[in-house]
């Protein structure tokens, strides 16, 4: 026979036991979050790695609380849609770009799923987003503003090289957007211009074509490079680091990376930090965020960095002034 109180206190431990229930089935749901890089081998090795300790800084493990499918284009730019689209398929929570191509692939598979970019060049400029304050659509994360930085690049070439008389501008048509592309050469020839220094623009669509562009240079008589923004021309930034030291062109470059491979100098945002900082934005999102109502985040600092070995093999020797701004000297 149950008594009354053993029935009301039965009754009250199922009452408890049903949100508990609820609460544990909660904390062990596991998020599943896409990662499409364009080339991570040729990249940046610490960028993915990066993210991973932001999702780690905010409680989330792999393998316990998360699962992660990664997908890697290799440096095969026409394989980033179907990449993406397997992504999709797999109906992950959220899908992180690591590079403006593998963000525009990643729209183009879907304008539902939640999409974070660890960087983009000028997401406006590149239709990702409506505005930087609201992003509007399924689409949200980081941007390295590369077109604003393009006069500065230039400026601080010409005092790390006093008297230069031509710098080539490389490019990779395609690499970005068609209004961010042009925003980047008009910055530069704007630049160029109140510096009083002729610019040679010299384009690449593929790596086959770095031998005979920097020969183009070579006949131009560039005495100075610098190199824009682009994942393909990242991705393969130590060969273009090696082709620069070989004509002996002192070259300004858009990431610290190309420095750590003995390029001259660099100015721009710290990729690695971006990369961490992607995870607050997936955080936001699992917990019920609107991607299009989280801002796009904007630099706070950009980091000068300057390669004190590589100056001295070309013979330059870096004015004191230049030295006292850099944020990092390489001996």
């Amino acid at each position: 026979m149950i008594t009354r109180r053993v029935f009301v206190g039965s009754l009250a431990g199922g009452l408890l036991a049903a949100p508990l229930a609820a609460e544990a089935q909660q904390a062990t749901k596991i998020a599943r979050i896409g990662y499409l890089a364009t080339n991570r081998a040729g990249g940046n090795p610490h960028q993915r790695e990066a993210f991973l300790q932001g999702l780690r800084d905010l409680g989330y493990v792999e393998g316990r609380n998360v699962v992660i499918e990664y997908r890697d284009a290799e440096g095969k730019f026409e394989r980033l849609l179907a990449l993406a689209a397997e992504l999709v398929a797999l109906k992950v929570d959220v899908i992180v770009t690591a590079s403006t191509a593998a963000t525009l692939a990643a729209t183009r598979a879907t304008r539902t799923l939640p999409i974070v970019f660890a960087v983009a060049v000028d997401p406006v400029a590149d239709g990702l987003v409506t505005s930087l304050a609201r992003p509007g659509g399924n689409v949200t994360g980081l941007t390295g503003l590369t077109p604003e930085l393009v006069g500065k690049r230039l400026e601080l070439l010409t005092q790390a090289v006093p008297g230069v008389g031509r710098v080539a501008v490389l490019w990779h048509p395609g690499g970005q957007g068609e209004r961010t592309a042009k925003d980047m050469l008009k910055g530069a020839d704007v630049a160029a211009r109140a510096l009083g220094v002729p610019l040679q623009v010299v384009e690449v669509r593929g790596p086959a074509d770095f031998d005979g562009a920097f020969s183009d240079m070579t006949r131009a008589r560039a005495g100075a490079l610098t190199v824009l923004g682009s994942s393909m021309l990242f991705g393969e930034h130590r060969r273009l680091v090696d082709l620069a030291a070989k004509n002996r062109l002192p070259a300004v470059y858009t990431l610290r990376e190309y420095v750590d491979a003995g390029g001259l100098m660099s100015y721009g945002p710290n990729l690695v930090e971006m990369s961490r900082r992607a995870a607050t934005y997936v955080d936001k999102i699992l917990k019920g965020a609107k991607p299009g109502e989280l801002p796009i985040e904007q630099p706070t600092k950009f980091e000068l960095v300057i390669n004190l070995k590589t100056a001295k093999a070309l013979g330059l020797t870096i004015p004191p002034s230049l030295l006292g701004r850099a944020d990092e000297v390489i001996q």
